[in-house]
């Protein structure tokens, strides 16, 4: 199944190719290397909002790195393996003018999941980010889960730990963003909490969003 599907490709030289991805011997040369540069990206590009909810936004290097861990995993050999996964993958490179996010519901205790996902249905409607100074009237992105994936895993009963969200913001949007403040807020009737994206983390959405 492919994350956020696109008729068009907007994402021109950002897709990986079956050229950017390491053969088995090779990434174990250099995994340790690259992992340790992606989890200090991640820690960048990871928002924790409230106790229980994180969101990592993907970019190109965040989805290289997945898609090296799964050839890893699943010892794929042969260039049509491979392919199938940088196809699923691929769609969560964000485009101009787009920030693409996994939410996580960061629970592992099985009476806490028990308890909180039911709860937590619906949630990854509501998740928005809040740009501009609230006094001044900060504007809301609202996050777009992905239709397959919603379908897939969401039931009416209990909610899923991991969504995928794409924010869309305009040309004045992006400006904006980039003057601040910047929130990620989740508004769910079951948990409500917010988190100001720090510099850091607004400077690298920044080059995601100018492409």
């Amino acid at each position: 199944m492919s994350p956020f599907p696109h008729e068009d490709d907007p994402f021109g030289s950002r897709r990986l190719t079956l050229d950017d991805i390491y053969d088995l011997r090779a990434y174990e040369h250099l995994r340790e290397e690259m992992r340790s540069r992606i989890i200090a990206l991640k820690r960048r590009r990871r928002v924790a909002v409230g106790p229980i909810v994180s969101v990592v936004f993907e970019n190109r290097e965040t989805v290289r790195f997945q898609v090296q861990e799964m050839v890893r995993a699943e010892r794929m050999l042969t260039d049509a393996q491979v392919q199938s996964e940088l196809d699923a993958y691929n769609p969560l490179i964000p485009g101009p003018g787009e920030l693409s996010a996994t939410a996580f519901i960061e629970l592992t205790d099985e009476a806490m999941l028990r308890e909180w996902l039911p709860k937590l249905v619906g949630v990854e409607h509501h998740m928005a980010l809040e740009i501009g100074d609230p006094a001044g009237g900060a504007e809301r992105v609202r996050g777009e889960p992905e239709e397959e994936h919603e379908a897939a895993l969401t039931r009416s009963d209990v909610t899923a730990t991991v969504h995928y969200l794409r924010f869309r913001l305009t040309p004045a949007l992006v400006e904006r963003f980039a003057l601040g403040p910047v929130c990620l807020a989740v508004d769910h009737p079951a948990y409500s909490a917010s988190a100001e994206l720090a510099d850091a983390t607004r400077d690298e959405l920044l080059d995601d969003l100018r492409g």
